[in-house]
């Protein structure tokens, strides 16, 4: 479909995937706070009215993000190691969260979730079943690695440093308001550890899952660990 550019007339191609692409560069750069279809149109170079031509309304733009953001995680194959099938899976999760930690509150948020999110859900139960989890104890392992990925993701998102050397700045930062003597295991924790040279908190998030994967472990029969 194309319209005319509403500042300078030009014939501009507008398409869904366009309104989308558009969509998902504004959240990344602003979050979902200053969002708005007139945000969006702006963007765009087109109207309001030229937006809702492609998209029915801004709940119907959060189901397409969402959609887009599973759709950038691995899909988990049914075949191979179930261990190593998940944790890739929960690496790319996090790796897409990343990008786009917007995402992490609406993730399981939606009530009409698009064919990448179903196509996500599927693969992992179709993973956790496989690997001989009862289906109980496949909604709890679910819900256990869920948990984590987008609670570590959250965790990373709030952070105020980006980087090993922003993170030691900001503990040394810290150490000059912390009294030893009235807080010694943070004091402790900071100088032993955070402002050891290397640190770096995304670390943590491979050795916590690995955590979890032993603890699932250990609910699957003998055999099928």
């Amino acid at each position: 479909m194309q319209t005319h550019d509403s500042g300078t007339g030009r014939r501009v191609l507008l398409t869904r995937e366009r309104v989308i692409a558009g969509a998902m560069q504004l959240a990344d750069a602003g979050g979902l706070g200053s969002f708005t279809m007139r945000s969006l149109a702006q963007s765009l170079k087109v109207k309001p009215m030229t937006v809702y031509g492609h998209i029915a309304n801004k709940d119907e733009i959060l189901d397409e993000l969402i959609d887009a953001v599973f759709a950038e995680i691995e899909l988990p194959e049914t075949q191979g190691p179930w261990r190593k099938v998940v944790r890739q899976r929960a690496r790319s999760a996090r790796a897409a969260l990343v990008r786009h930690p917007w995402a992490i509150g609406l993730m399981e948020s939606r009530t009409t979730p698009g064919p990448a999110t179903l196509r996500q859900h599927n693969a992992m139960l179709a993973v956790l079943t496989a690997a001989g989890f009862s289906l109980p104890m496949t909604a709890t392992a679910y819900a256990m690695l869920d948990s984590y990925v987008y609670g570590f993701a959250l965790q990373e998102a709030g952070l105020p440093f980006t980087s090993p050397e922003t993170a030691q700045d900001m503990a040394g930062a810290i150490l000059e308001i912390v009294d030893a003597e009235r807080y010694p295991h943070l004091h402790d924790f900071t100088t032993r550890h955070v402002l050891q040279p290397g640190y770096n908190f995304a670390e943590e998030f491979d050795l916590g899952l690995d955590i979890i994967l032993d603890a699932l472990s250990r609910s699957l029969p003998d055999h099928a660990k």
